[in-house]
C-alpha cells in the first residue's frame, strides 16, 4: 500500500479552458495502471474547450451544477452525486453554470499506445454554451 503525496493545485491552461478553473491531480497511474483522476473546480461560466478522450471519460459531480455539451447541440445538466460517462472519441465539453461554481472528479485512462489521452479542439462559443439544457438523454 502506498499513500500518494498530494501535488499543488494547478491553474487550468488558457489554451484548453474558457474562464478560470483549477485542478488537483488525484492520481496519475504508472504502468501497468492507466488510470487518471483530477478534481477540477470551475468558476461561474468557466468551461473546457471541445475535446475527446481516446478511452473515454467519467465525470462525478461533487458540487454545483455541471454542464456537459455534445456536438449534436445537447447540453446536459448534472447535479452533485451524479456520474456522466463520455465514450471514447466523443467530442464534448464540460463546465459550470454562469452563476455558480462547480466541482467534479474527472476520471479517464491513457490509451496504452501512442495516441494522446485527450485531444483538445476549439473553444466552445458563447452561443454553444448558452444553448438549451436537458436533465437526461
Amino acid at each position: 500500500m502506498e499513500f500518494v503525496k498530494p501535488q499543488p493545485t494547478n491553474k487550468a491552461p488558457v489554451e484548453c479552458f474558457t474562464g478560470d478553473a483549477w485542478f488537483d491531480v488525484i492520481y496519475a497511474g504508472q504502468e501497468p495502471s492507466r488510470l487518471r483522476a483530477n478534481m477540477v473546480r470551475f468558476s461561474p461560466g468557466a468551461r473546457t474547450y471541445w475535446h475527446h478522450h481516446a478511452v473515454g471519460q467519467t465525470l462525478r459531480v461533487v458540487a454545483g451544477v455541471a454542464l456537459i455539451g455534445t456536438r449534436d447541440g445537447v447540453i446536459f445538466e448534472a447535479h452533485p452525486g451524479e456520474t456522466v460517462t463520455c465514450p471514447p472519441g466523443e467530442e464534448h465539453w464540460h463546465g459550470a453554470t454562469p452563476d455558480r461554481f462547480m466541482e467534479h472528479l474527472a476520471m479517464w485512462e491513457g490509451p496504452g499506445d501512442d495516441r494522446p489521452e485527450t485531444t483538445w479542439l476549439q473553444e466552445v462559443t458563447d452561443q454553444q454554451y448558452n444553448g438549451p439544457r436537458t436533465r437526461s438523454r
